[in-house]
């Protein structure tokens, strides 16, 4: 209900209200008279008042509640008002900001609970009922909505979190992604870069050819100078793509994984490149190396010498995947053995390629933690692009392996699509944190139902003792005498009396003072009335609820 009240407007939501806050009113007044009924029909327009500003002026509604159940027992609980009561507590700790003003009020009321007790002689008992009606019929709600709204703030705050490392995540991406897209821009500068120079070289020859006649001269001038200013716009493309952050190559354009694994074995890394079905000779401008610990399965491959070059794209994302699964071994696995894998599949069409590391080495060898994680990122965009998919994550042996497959044919780049994203752990940590908010909430509920549960233990205890102790002996009532003093009368009785008479019966007439005395344990429908004026005692009798 709280739910449909708050996403519906304002005149619904005081309607609903009103509603049902006077139905017990309602169902009270058909068979009320007196004063009773003047109160009950005085609660249908305060009522409405308090529903018409409940959404910013919470507090006063549970005021107008408050006084409407004081109005008509000054024990608080009404079965009248229970309802508003128990709304406008709600709703005070749903819709007010800050507890204290809600405190305070508590506090008013407890106060205020005490004067009245004093001022109509209802006795410590009344007060007490008072407090145990405010803390069941109006505390308790006021925590339930308190601790929902503090629920609902920790929940928003969770998806505000969770949405800005989203965001921050996916530009860190983003930058790794154009990152990437700079410098295959840039490998593909050298590799055209180079092939232009060469156009431009054969039509110089062509120019100066003397067995060529003035016109064809003229046109091979013309390739010549078209394939220089082509060079030109290219180098001043691939300027502007490049970011000021980008390292300068240290490595030859026409770099193979043959070369990179060599330098990295040098360096000190346990590697092994391993070639397999059709990867001889032909791939990565280098053959296989004495050094190479793996084995060759194109031995009857006629291609074995020579094989089919790659698409420059693929080519270059091969040789990155290597290097980067080589970079993350020496940072996070330093002194685990790394294998390097490549195959080419011609029936599938596609080229395989797989760097995996063992675990790291427990020579107390720490591992480089800085890493944003961020290279995986770049290498997923670079194979992406040259169409294929990429692939990491823990090997069974503990170790880490990066794969990525690729087509063997170009242009299938143009035609890739994104692979789907990895699910974000995002929306898991915030399931887990509001698991742990729901906990924490069933918790702070907890406390105060124990101690609730506690102070009616105590209550219902110290009802029971008193109750025990208030039984009047009938010889006793029998011996009293009509004129004793109130101090020998008191002498005789028992330590307790009850805390009212039974309902319904009349109450004495003003000046005398009644006590009332148990007939039987545990039961209130009938109790002896010993009445005093002046110090002395003036009746006596036995009297029975009516209701």
């Amino acid at each position: 209900m709280i739910r449909w009240i708050r996403h519906g407007g304002a005149a619904r939501t005081a309607l609903l209200l009103w509603l049902t806050a006077c139905a017990p009113v309602l169902l009270k007044a058909t068979s009320a008279s007196g004063r009773e009924l003047w109160v009950l029909l005085a609660g249908f327009p305060l009522l409405a008042g308090a529903a018409a500003v409940a959404r910013t002026r919470p507090l006063a509604g549970l005021a107008v509640a408050v006084g409407l159940s004081l109005a008509l027992n000054v024990e608080l609980y009404t079965s009248s008002y229970w309802a508003a009561l128990a709304l406008w507590g709600c709703l005070t700790g749903r819709w007010t900001a800050g507890a204290r003003p809600a405190l305070w009020f508590f506090a008013a009321c407890s106060v205020a609970g005490a004067l009245l007790a004093w001022v109509t002689d209802s006795g410590v008992w009344a007060w007490f009922t008072a407090l145990t009606t405010l803390l069941f019929n109006v505390v308790l709600p006021w925590l339930l909505g308190r601790y929902r709204r503090q629920y609902e703030h920790l929940v928003r705050a969770g998806w505000e979190l969770a949405d800005r490392m989203e965001r921050e995540q996916r530009a860190v991406a983003d930058r790794a992604r154009l990152r990437e897209r700079s410098r295959i821009a840039g490998d593909m500068h050298d590799s055209l870069g180079h092939d232009l120079a060469l156009i431009a070289l054969r039509a110089a020859a062509l120019q100066i050819d003397p067995e060529l006649s003035d016109r064809h001269r003229a046109a091979a001038a013309e390739l010549r100078e078209a394939a220089a200013a082509a060079t030109g716009q290219l180098r001043d493309i691939i300027g502007v793509l490049r970011t000021g952050d980008d390292p300068a190559p240290t490595a030859p354009a026409d770099d193979g994984v043959g070369a990179l694994v060599e330098r990295a074995r040098a360096s000190g890394l346990a590697v092994e490149l391993e070639y397999r079905k059709g990867y001889g000779k032909g791939y990565g401008h280098e053959g296989k190396g004495p050094e190479d610990k793996g084995h060759d399965d194109s031995a009857g491959d006629p291609h074995h010498e020579t094989a089919p070059a790659l698409p420059p794209m693929a080519d270059r994302a091969v040789y990155r995947v290597v290097q980067e699964a080589l970079t993350n071994a020496t940072k996070h696995a330093p002194g685990a053995a790394v294998r390097v894998r490549l195959g080419r599949d011609r029936e599938a069409g596609e080229i395989a390629v797989s760097v995996a590391n063992g675990p790291r080495p427990a020579d107390g060898t720490p591992p480089d933690p800085a890493s944003g994680g961020n290279g995986l990122v770049g290498l997923d965009e670079r194979v992406r692009l040259a169409g294929g998919v990429l692939a990491h994550g823990p090997s069974p042996d503990g170790g880490f392996e990066v794969s990525a497959r690729l087509p063997l044919t170009a242009g299938v780049a143009l035609v890739a699509e994104r692979a789907a994203a990895p699910a974000s752990t995002s929306a898991r940590e915030l399931a887990r944190a509001r698991q742990r908010v729901r906990r924490r909430l069933v918790e702070s509920i907890a406390v105060p139902l124990a101690v609730t549960a506690g102070l009616a233990v105590l209550w219902g205890g110290f009802a029971l003792y008193t109750q025990y102790h208030s039984v009047l002996d009938r010889g006793t009532y029998d011996r009293l005498q009509i004129g004793e003093p109130r101090a020998d009368v008191e002498s005789r009785m028992p330590p307790y009396t009850m805390d009212g008479p039974p309902d319904g019966v009349d109450a004495p007439p003003r000046g005398w003072d009644c006590a009332y005395y148990s007939v039987r344990r545990y039961e209130g429908r009938s109790a002896y009335r010993l009445c005093f004026v002046d110090g002395r005692l003036i009746a006596k009798d036995v009297v029975t609820s009516r209701l």
